[in-house]
């Protein structure tokens, strides 16, 4: 449901489902642009085609997943994602918390612990986490994993979009997006 009102109305050509871990994290048969593309799809896109946004837009969305990642993780809530879509056509990305259902029971707990004990390579961590651990990782994903620009590349007076991250330079349509960003 909250993809759906997220997405109403706009031309999503790309979509990721981000949950800040790599490991197991790539859709190799997404061709479409109904495919839904998950994390390490994000690094590659990011490596070969940069989606920018401006600074004011990343400090948005970090105060938005600090706020939204504190309360889920005081509820006891982890696997939950980021869904990001690309609209080619507003040149915005949205972006809304979804799949946030799975609170951390002791199934999880002794899930967590079975596999870092016994299963998963000392290197690595397991992919089942406490709620703190899963809200440090989302954190620092989307922290490092979408690039800004500095605010002023974006204002050049014109009325024409930035060339790097579609900000309007126009005041008056400025409350259509919040610089490249639409939560």
């Amino acid at each position: 449901m909250v993809m759906e009102n997220l997405t109403f109305g706009r031309n999503i050509t790309r979509q990721y489902d981000l949950k800040g871990a790599l490991h197991a994290r790539f859709n190799s048969a997404a061709e479409g642009s109904g495919d839904v593309l998950l994390d390490q799809n994000f690094v590659n896109d990011m490596n070969s085609s940069p989606l920018y946004v401006s600074n004011q837009a990343k400090r948005l969305l970090q105060r938005a997943v600090w706020n939204d990642t504190t309360f889920l993780n005081s509820i006891n809530v982890m696997d939950y994602s980021l869904l990001v879509g690309v609209d080619t056509e507003r040149r915005e990305l949205v972006c809304g918390i979804i799949d946030y259902l799975r609170q951390y029971t002791w199934d999880k707990q002794l899930e967590t612990w079975v596999k870092s004990s016994l299963v998963v390579p000392k290197n690595l961590l397991p992919t089942v986490i406490s709620p703190k651990e899963y809200k440090k990782r989302f954190r620092k994903f989307m922290s490092t994993y979408f690039l800004s620009v500095p605010d002023h590349w974006c204002s050049q007076g014109s009325s024409d979009p930035c060339q790097l991250c579609g900000t309007p330079n126009d005041a008056s349509s400025q409350p259509k997006s919040l610089n490249g960003i639409s939560a």
